[in-house]
């Protein structure tokens, strides 16, 4: 088991405390591993073994008929004579109703209480009303690059080969744990993402027209990184003779987000300092999931490089946004409580910079401002501006 710290530093303060904690992410981006590294700090702080409860609730490791009252049945056998237990809930979402068995198990039973899912119903309005208070959520994501470099400790490769690696297959702890050549590793995204469309959306959500909802999401991923609207995806749609609503677009989009294979970024008026309802991007969960659909092309780069930096922002608990600035945009606008970055990202500085320094520059305030490119001769500062190179701003401990 390789570790991964940020997240059980993130843990460690809510142990012991009487608040649920949810982990969530898309399939396979590590929420097991993260158990194990829990079990272990448990057993480190003299937790006896038997008093730590584990569970796995996938469709696989469950009988189809199990009920949140005989899972609650179960857990409390289980922790029968024991004293205080810890419950480690793997993937809960797929018992219906686990909210109420939860909130029972955390107020009459005193258990502390730790739960995984791939759904973000898991921090749902449904859940609010059950565990209203009393619970806190940690958002899993695929691997950064710093773990993605823990990962091949030992690897031959340098730090740029390994960057140009992360590149092109991606975060998937799986993928890293081995040495794959690129056709096996988009084979290996290739199941997780069938797996999350065909069990958690299409079966979910009793899709009839998969055909349609495939072509959607064949949109969205050739568009990463791009502004549209439900209503572009209905005239483009429409101009391959096909007919969706506008609603079924909604639709589709909320639930490739509750299942994590997408994440929005709304757009930002830095003079009105709102946030604006139109013209939305959209970030993949890994950049090698839009790679295992339509194949790896160098042209591609761009997108990629601003979903590696979007989903570092997202890692390090920062909301994003687009950054709109009269008639010019800012790729990323990041804050954090009371801080905030401003972010350019792009393979390399063209020869006239206008739009990734120049924009930047008409931003009258004292903030952070990067450009993050892949070409290491750009690296510098331009007008109090960092030009850094991606490997150094995706590693750097604090911007």
């Amino acid at each position: 088991m390789i570790f991964r710290p940020d997240y059980i530093n993130a843990i460690i303060p809510f142990i012991d405390k009487p608040l649920v904690k949810i982990l969530a992410g898309v399939r396979r981006c590590g929420k097991s591993t993260i158990f194990e590294m829990l079990r272990e700090e448990l057993l480190r702080r003299g937790v006896p073994e038997d008093r730590i409860i584990q569970k796995r609730y996938t469709e696989m490791d469950i009988p189809e008929a199990i009920t949140a009252k005989t899972m609650y049945e179960q857990l409390r056998q289980a922790m029968e004579g024991k004293g205080k237990c810890y419950l480690l809930l793997d993937e809960i979402q797929e018992i219906k109703g686990w909210e109420k068995a939860v909130n029972a198990l955390l107020e009459e039973d005193g258990a502390d209480l730790y739960v995984t899912g791939s759904n973000s119903r898991l921090m749902s309005s449904e859940i609010s009303t059950y565990l209203t208070g009393r619970f806190v959520s940690i958002p899993v994501y695929t691997l950064s690059f710093q773990e993605y470099l823990d990962f091949k400790a030992g690897s031959p490769l340098s730090r740029r080969e390994l960057l140009e690696e992360y590149i092109r297959f991606g975060g998937f702890p799986i993928v890293a744990l081995a040495d794959y050549e690129a056709e096996q590793v988009y084979q290996i995204v290739n199941g997780i993402y069938h797996t999350v469309v065909s069990r958690d959306i299409v079966k979910r959500h009793r899709i009839n027209r998969q055909d349609l909802f495939d072509r959607v999401v064949r949109y969205l991923i050739e568009n990463m990184g791009r502004t549209f609207s439900a209503n572009s995806i209905t005239k483009f749609l429409k101009s391959e003779h096909r007919t969706v609503s506008v609603e079924s677009i909604y639709n589709y989009l909320r639930w490739l987000e509750q299942a994590f294979i997408i994440y929005p970024c709304q757009r930002y008026d830095l003079q009105g300092k709102s946030v604006l309802k139109t013209q939305e991007k959209y970030y993949l969960a890994d950049v090698s999931l839009k790679y295992c659909l339509l194949g790896y092309d160098r042209r591609m780069l761009d997108g990629a490089l601003e979903n590696i930096v979007f989903l570092e922002l997202k890692r390090r608990g920062y909301d994003v946004f687009i950054g709109k600035n009269e008639k010019k945009e800012i790729d990323f606008v990041a804050t954090r409580r009371e801080e905030r970055i401003y972010v350019q990202v792009c393979v390399q500085l063209p020869a006239d910079s206008d739009r990734e320094v120049g924009n930047l520059m008409e931003i009258r305030d004292h903030y952070p401002k990067y450009v993050v490119t892949l070409n290491s001769m750009d690296v510098g500062v331009e007008n109090g501006i960092r030009i850094v190179h991606l490997a150094d701003f995706l590693l750097e401990e604090k911007w």
